[in-house]
């Protein structure tokens, strides 16, 4: 255990923290580029086979970046296409960012540490960093920019060199430590535990710019909302969105357990896609495509009278048709990502012949994260953390959510030796309620380790 990790888990001051020498290796999940073509024809990729937790070097920090020490993360869909080496090997990525020389070399390493979501608190800031100090709890922006490229001052995510933290570069936060630009982070919301706040920003603001920028879909009161997999990680803020303001939200799931999930977030209506025959189709025919797409508009027009005016859709190949097709005439598909599947097919008669709109939208700009970090700050939107496992068992929560078995965000404890910790605004705590600050939480009582096996790493 370095010394610094023990001053924290012990509550030192700013002052005492900047005492302290940042260790010269940390614990951290990561993958390792001699297992690139490790799976070869296999059918199953088992994520648990190539995500590995051991000691790792620590880099050396920029001018404009920070070390944060890391007490929660979580698990997002990008660290299962990574550790599958799919639909590229990241470590491509590390390569390409590590020819630009200088700093950007640092990241093109023989490993690769991956996670893209982290709440702690900052324990070094480099010579260039202005509005951070050590001792500040943040949570980490997956987003990194670059300030200096013009595009990213009319809108971040259109930056050539804009790139996702713990995916496209190294240093994630799936660790005890992450190296972070000054330029991700935001302030911690005070009344939620590490574990909470670290399964928020990566999805949350990802669905706000999809549903509430005036980048994406900019929906309004009334507006029917078409959520596909709506109560994984994106989908559960989506339906929190579309309530708040003052929509419909209409959410797909897969089997009557996610659909209680459903009920609790208090969607308007739940299909169940198995109710409509979809079943688990991977790449529906474009004659099957049309059937369901009819089957699922009857059933929306049954309950509400109306089809949709927004699709929000991210599953892909297996469901990008049939959003096409059931949206309302001038509706709007949303479209974040393809876990099912890139290479999408849909009838475009349907949407050029009814004015129909499909919206790209990846992440979310800093003032976007912003606005969705403060609606969690006012108790306007919750976590939605359904499970917590520790680092060691990073392979497992990834696992879960590769096989789709798990609802809302997976939480991964870090430093952070259990559940609960880091509120210092109980009273705003309390005044929300510990329900609806988990409303997807399966089970009473919080997961404890022992801290010194956790950061050892010996458990």
């Amino acid at each position: 255990m370095s010394s610094l990790a023990e001053a924290l888990l012990d509550g030192a001051d700013p002052g005492e923290l900047e005492r302290h020498e940042l260790p010269a290796e940390y614990l951290a999940a990561h993958l390792r580029a001699s297992d690139v073509g490790k799976y070869g024809d296999t059918a199953d990729k088992d994520v648990r086979d190539t995500l590995h937790v051991g000691r790792v070097p620590m880099p050396e920090i920029a001018p404009d970046e920070v070390v944060v020490a890391v007490m929660a993360s979580s698990i997002n869909y990008n660290t299962v296409w990574s550790a599958t080496f799919e639909p590229v090997p990241t470590f491509e990525f590390l390569k390409r960012y590590g020819r630009q020389g200088s700093y950007a070399a640092r990241h093109d390493l023989p490993h690769h540490v991956v996670g893209s979501d982290a709440a702690g608190i900052v324990v070094r800031v480099g010579a260039g960093v202005r509005r951070w100090r050590v001792g500040d709890h943040v949570v980490v922006s997956c987003v990194q920019v670059d300030e200096q490229e013009p595009a990213s001052h009319a809108d971040a995510m259109l930056g050539t060199e804009q790139r996702i933290w713990g995916y496209e570069t190294n240093f994630g936060g799936l660790a005890h430590f992450a190296v972070v630009r000054a330029g991700q982070l935001l302030p911690k919301p005070a009344h939620l535990t590490w574990e909470e706040a670290a399964g928020v920003l990566l999805t949350a603001a990802t669905s706000y710019r999809m549903l509430v920028s005036d980048k994406g879909a900019r929906i309004k009161q009334g507006d029917i909302v078409l959520i596909w997999g709506a109560t994984g990680g994106l989908g559960a803020y989506a339906v929190q969105m579309v309530k708040n303001a003052g929509g419909i939200a209409v959410g797909v799931v897969s089997s009557e357990r996610k659909a209680e999930v459903l009920r609790r977030l208090g969607c308007d209506v739940i299909i169940n896609r198995n109710d409509i025959g979809m079943g688990q189709d991977a790449a529906p025919t474009p004659e099957r495509t049309i059937e369901l797409g009819k089957r699922l508009g009857r059933e929306i027009r049954r309950q509400l009278g109306e089809d949709p005016h927004v699709v929000f859709d991210y599953i892909g190949r297996a469901t990008f048709g049939i959003s096409v097709f059931v949206v309302r005439k001038g509706g709007t598909v949303v479209t974040c990502g393809s876990s099912t599947g890139y290479d999408h097919h849909f009838d475009n008669r349907y949407l050029w012949m009814n004015l129909k709109r499909i919206v790209g939208s990846h992440a979310a700009n800093l003032q976007e994260q912003a606005e969705c970090n403060r609606l969690f700050r006012l108790g306007h939107l919750s976590p939605i953390v359904s499970e917590v496992y520790p680092l060691h068992e990073v392979g497992e929560a990834a696992r879960l959510v590769q096989e789709n078995k798990h609802t809302g965000k997976v939480g991964v404890l870090c430093l952070a030796p259990r559940e609960g910790l880091g509120v210092t605004d109980p009273e705003t705590r309390a005044r929300i309620g510990e329900a609806r600050l988990n409303p997807l939480r399966n089970t009473g009582g919080n997961v404890e380790w022992n801290a010194s096996a956790v950061l050892e790493g010996a458990v």
